[in-house]
């Protein structure tokens, strides 16, 4: 693999654990002109046949020369190839997972992949290829591939466990003035809808996440930003703004359709889906004070398809 050193003078933002689904992330900038980047990733299917490594890879040496934390909001694993998954089809087994012990060895080859990027990922949340893993074979290998990940690693470096649904903090520091976004990320569910592609779900959350800045999803393999704008009042000052919730379905590196001729896939009458993951660039705009300060910290949620 490519050079997997972090960039010359460049700390990794401290991430601190508040619960087992709530996170804070800490950006420190020492001038206006500082940003800090956050690769959302999510249904990476790695061990499939049909996963994208070379663009799963491309992502990753991105964060490493960026200097930024990856956040993965689950189904890492597609794990659907055991002896008793009605799923399983052997000729998608890949020659690496042919083994007696299945689930390790899915385990053992996720964590010798994603060593080299260890300090940059920040949260492994879970999604619903992992979560069936636990339900029907009493393992979580989420959590046995963290543990993995985190030998060697010093306790500020650790990976760090999320959940099917949680919250990140990002707070961002320009010398002892504080500003933060609030992130609540959600593996997904439903189909996402041959018409829609899930983006109705957006007004759904929108009413039950007020605090949110940012709704991260993924699960449907779909892939789109959607903005909604927002009037806010300050209780306090009694003073109008606006504000963007932005939501984000993240599609992924897996590649079903291929040519149509057949498979899963194919035969439920589902589409071709994009692959790709998410950037969130966070900038700052100046140290406001007072009642008429609306953000100083800016993000920038960028989609990427390559």
């Amino acid at each position: 693999m490519a050079n997997t050193k972090t960039p010359p003078n460049k700390t990794l933002p401290a991430v601190r654990e508040i619960s087992r689904n709530v996170h804070e992330i800490k950006f420190k900038f020492d001038k206006i002109s500082d940003e800090h980047w956050v690769l959302l990733r999510s249904d990476c299917h790695h061990d499939s046949k049909h996963c994208d490594r070379a663009m799963e890879i491309r992502h990753l040496e991105e964060a490493k020369k960026k200097g930024a934390l990856v956040i993965d909001n689950g189904d890492l694993y597609d794990a659907m190839q055991g002896k008793f998954d009605r799923r399983s089809n052997k000729s998608d087994l890949l020659p690496e997972y042919k083994k007696g012990d299945y689930l390790d060895a899915l385990v053992h080859e996720a964590a010798k992949f994603y060593k080299p990027y260890a300090k940059n990922i920040a949260i492994l949340g879970q999604g619903n290829h992992e979560t069936a893993i636990l339900k029907h074979h009493e393992t979580n290998i989420t959590e046995r591939l963290k543990e993995r990940l985190n030998v060697g690693l010093e306790s500020h470096e650790k990976v760090h466990m999320g959940g099917y649904g949680g919250w990140v903090k990002f707070v961002g520091d320009y010398h002892g003035g504080q500003d933060s976004v609030m992130m609540h990320y959600f593996h997904g569910a439903g189909g996402g809808g041959p018409v829609t592609r899930g983006v109705i779900q957006t007004n759904r959350q929108a009413v039950f996440l007020p605090d949110a800045q940012i709704c991260l999803t993924g699960h449907t393999h779909d892939q789109w930003i959607v903005p909604i704008e927002r009037q806010r009042i300050k209780s306090t000052a009694m003073k109008l703004y606006k504000d963007t919730q932005y939501h984000i379905k993240v599609a992924g590196y897996k590649e079903e359709y291929e040519d149509g001729y057949g498979g899963w896939h194919i035969e439920r009458g589902a589409p071709p889906k994009p692959k790709g993951a998410c950037w969130l660039r966070f900038s700052y705009q100046g140290h406001q004070k007072g009642a008429d300060r609306q953000r100083n910290m800016r993000v920038q949620p960028m989609l990427i398809d390559f």
